[in-house]
């Protein structure tokens, strides 16, 4: 088997399609590791949810309507109808997998959150990589209980290995960004803020903090959940914070690199933090709460770090990172961050379970 020829399953989200503007960061990494393994010549089938980008070698998940018996629910604090939706077009998916996967596929990359793909392994004979791109969440540590011992699992920071090491012993593959798209910017007056549009993201402490700093503020991204945008967000709009909309990538280059700073403000333990990636690559610095990967990301060159939660603490990390070199920025994240090297990292794994394949 050359490294040109694996035959590749790619298990993406179902929820959103793997196409722009991105529903988040997820969705842009699946499809940037898509592009690049198909531009080097494997052979990728993506199943990823509909809409997703007719250019890659789509096929979409199932995500159809389901008509459940009377009594059927989904888990507690779920929306029934989204749960069964989602569950059928996975349990489709990994059934169709065990019929016949083993004779279409070399490995299975599973880049997607759901539980079924993992506890359905055994039932594939096909050797199955998870990334986690989430701290420990309890249906996923069950579904690893059923993984067979085969699987491999990988995290996008030595964070998010940490977290999960209570569960199951991860490599570490971080995230890249396409430094080619995300270019060395001019920079600006204003700070930017981008992202998706939800309470963990903490976009209206972002506000003030660029308040308190005395930059203006723009925010891009999906409103997902739209009584927090109006209950926190809206209502701090005005002449020097605007909420440009949600960006495809080349806009969204263009705000990023145009700006002074970008703000990463999450209220969770961000497993990897792509957007303060993308902007280092751009060459525009980070002022960022210290929580999950984004130390490992930002580090000392790219920007600085705040306590957690403490929008005065940003403040002071904004201003101190406005002042920092934009090239020595883009330099900082140049090598570790690329998306050459994340695939070249990713290939070898798949190389190694495509020889484990063919030797069983």
């Amino acid at each position: 088997m050359t490294r040109a020829g694996l035959r590749i399953c790619l298990i993406a989200s179902a929820r959103f399609p793997v196409a722009e503007p991105f529903a988040g960061g997820l969705e842009a990494h699946t499809h940037l590791l898509a592009s690049e393994l198909v531009r080097r010549g494997h052979q990728v089938s993506l199943f990823a949810g509909p809409g997703s980008d007719p250019a890659l070698p789509v096929t979409e998940l199932s995500v159809g309507p389901f008509r459940d018996s009377a009594g059927g629910h989904g888990p507690a604090g779920s929306d029934p109808d989204e749960w069964m939706r989602e569950h059928h077009a996975y349990l489709h998916l990994m059934a169709g997998l065990g019929r016949d996967g083993h004779h279409r596929f070399d490995v299975i990359h599973n880049n997607s959150l759901h539980h079924l793909p993992v506890a359905m392994a055994a039932a594939v004979r096909v050797p199955m990589l998870t990334s986690l791109h989430t701290p420990a969440l309890p249906w996923l540590e069950s579904a690893i209980e059923l993984a067979p011992p085969d699987s491999v699992f990988v995290a996008v920071s030595t964070a998010t290995r940490a977290a999960w090491s209570h569960v199951v012993d991860a490599r570490v593959v971080t995230n890249g960004v396409d430094t080619v798209r995300w270019a060395l910017g001019p920079g600006g007056p204003a700070a930017v803020w981008s992202g998706r549009i939800v309470p963990e993201k903490a976009p209206h402490e972002a506000i003030d903090a660029a308040r308190a700093a005395g930059l203006n503020l723009r925010l891009a991204g999906p409103i997902l959940d739209h009584d927090y945008f109006a209950r926190e967000v809206e209502r701090r709009l005005g002449p020097d914070v605007s909420y440009v909309g949600h960006l495809d990538q080349r806009t969204l280059c263009a705000v990023v690199g145009t700006s002074r700073v970008a703000l990463v403000t999450p209220d969770w333990d961000e497993p990897y933090g792509l957007v303060a990636a993308e902007a280092m690559a751009c060459g525009t610095p980070v002022a960022a709460y210290a929580r999950g990967g984004l130390p490992e990301v930002v580090g000392t060159a790219g920007g600085r770090l705040a306590r957690a939660g403490d929008v005065l603490d940003l403040a002071r990390a904004v201003t101190e990172a406005s002042d920092l070199d934009r090239t020595e920025v883009r330099a900082a994240v140049l090598g570790r961050a690329s998306v050459s090297r994340m695939v070249d990292d990713y290939v070898a794994i798949y190389d190694e379970l495509s020889a484990r394949k063919a030797a069983a």
